[in-house]
């Protein structure tokens, strides 16, 4: 009997703890959080042990760079690859915005167990020839109508989800002889293994 698990309930590491942590400093210096609620929220997120509990204490914070404390927001992270690949995966920092630039490469980004601190993130992709796969964490809800596909696929199994909890993806641009595919992983669990497709498998301790 196979038993499906959240993504909520996956286990966190200690990488991931420290990450969270780092948000949480850069937020004190923008005036985000006081001393005392970066301490209760520090205490939290070092004792997490699912991914539900880690993401607790960054769910109020509007991100790493306030709209009004005078500081430059930062420039779109891109992704480039030609006839190359380009992946992200685990507890990466996930930016406010993102440009992907693909020519006959393959692109891709797995938010499922990333650190996000913005409501919302925007993605902007410029596709040829190649593909490019978003993977959404549980929650997560996407916008992709102002894509331009010529020639190309646009594979999008998550919009048009009713706007909850989660982040909101922001995905624009255009795909020219390229795919572009959205979806979730899915998650299956056999006794103390946990397998998700995309392929990777893990056991509890």
């Amino acid at each position: 009997m196979t038993i499906p698990i959240s993504p909520r309930d996956l286990r966190v590491s200690d990488a991931e703890r420290n990450h969270v942590v780092s948000i949480l400093q850069r937020a004190i210096g923008l005036g985000l959080l006081s001393l005392d609620e970066f301490t209760v929220r520090m205490d939290i997120a070092l004792a997490s042990r699912t991914r539900g509990e880690l993401n607790g204490v960054l769910v109020d914070l509007p991100g790493v760079v306030h709209p009004d404390s005078g500081i430059e927001p930062a420039k779109p992270v891109q992704f480039k690859s030609t006839m190359s690949s380009v992946k992200r995966e685990g507890a990466w920092v996930v930016p406010r915005d993102i440009m992907i630039r693909n020519r006959m490469g393959s692109t891709e980004l797995d938010f499922t167990e990333a650190v996000i601190s913005h409501p919302e993130i925007r993605i902007e992709v410029d596709v040829a020839g190649g593909s490019v796969d978003l993977l959404m964490p549980e929650r997560a809800t996407v916008d992709a109508h102002n894509v331009d596909v010529v020639a190309g696929n646009l594979e999008d199994k998550v919009s048009g989800a009713q706007r909850g909890s989660g982040p909101h993806f922001v995905v624009t641009g255009s795909v020219r002889a390229g795919q572009l595919t959205i979806r979730r992983p899915t998650y299956v669990r056999i006794g103390s293994l946990t397998i998700r497709r995309p392929w990777r498998i893990s056991w509890d301790a």
